[in-house]
């Protein structure tokens, strides 16, 4: 059985970015997004409204969200899980802050408030199970991602049974080869799915101008070692002139 993983920053929603705005590319976003057949999609910098939007145009998917007290001006990482696929056990979101449990805190000099959500949930007629972490660190500076990684370490190993697979995704607003990589692969014998497939390191970030030299792989999907991992593409679909969203989404599939 093969499970297909998305992570993908589906960029807020700001009219000051015109023809790029929520409105005209959400369509896009969802035929992209599906013609993979995804089982979990997880996004980052979604608004309320938008995610609601995406959850009515991903008709076949629920989001997870039954413990969350939304914040109507928040960006929030969310799960999307393939109906009929997965038994939801149980979930949560966690500030990446020194105030964790308090909606909305922030710390370590962040822009903004940053979180991980995770759920933990159980194949459908199996045994097995998956601990999903979907998470957005700061975009300004590497000690700020710093402070944020390691509160989210220690909330992974308050919430994390071992006995279900580790699969870390989101939009980490650094390189591959960054502190924060090195601290969450360390900790918890990580495999960056891409570096399986592809020798050389790409842009993900582009700013709704497609390939760009200058840049770095900040985008990530981290897998639990126990997991056999059959490809892993970076999707660039256009239309015309026109993107999806500004980050190219990271596509993994992996094998059960």
């Amino acid at each position: 059985m093969d499970l297909c993983l998305i992570t993908c920053n589906i960029r807020f929603d700001n009219p000051a970015d015109e023809l790029n705005s929520w409105q005209y590319r959400r369509d896009f976003l969802t035929q992209t997004l599906l013609k993979y057949g995804p089982s979990i999609i997880a996004t980052q910098e979604g608004r309320f409204h938008q995610l609601n939007e995406l959850k009515v145009l991903l008709n076949d998917y629920d989001l997870s969200d039954y413990h969350r007290s939304w914040i109507g001006e928040r960006m929030y990482p969310t799960i999307f899980l393939k109906q009929g696929q997965f038994e939801h056990l149980r979930s949560g979101d966690n500030w990446l802050s020194e105030t964790p449990d308090v909606a909305g805190s922030i710390s370590f000099g962040s822009t903004f408030p940053r979180l991980m959500t995770w759920c933990e949930v159980q194949v459908k007629n199996s045994d097995q199970k998956f601990m999903l972490i979907d998470t957005h660190l700061d975009h300004m500076k590497s000690l700020t991602r710093e402070g944020q990684v390691e509160v989210l370490i220690q909330q992974i190993q308050k919430i994390w049974d071992p006995n279900s697979f580790l699969v870390i995704m989101g939009d980490f607003n650094d390189s591959p080869d960054s502190k924060v990589r090195e601290l969450l692969t360390h900790e918890f014998h990580l495999t960056d799915a891409w570096k399986l497939f592809n020798s050389k390191e790409e842009t993900s970030h582009h700013a709704f101008k497609g390939e760009m030299q200058n840049g770095s792989r900040i985008d990530w999907i981290l897998t639990d070692p126990r997991l056999k991992v059959k490809s892993c593409i970076m999707d660039k679909s256009v239309d015309g002139e026109a993107y999806p969203t500004d980050h190219f989404p990271i596509v993994c599939t992996i094998t059960l």
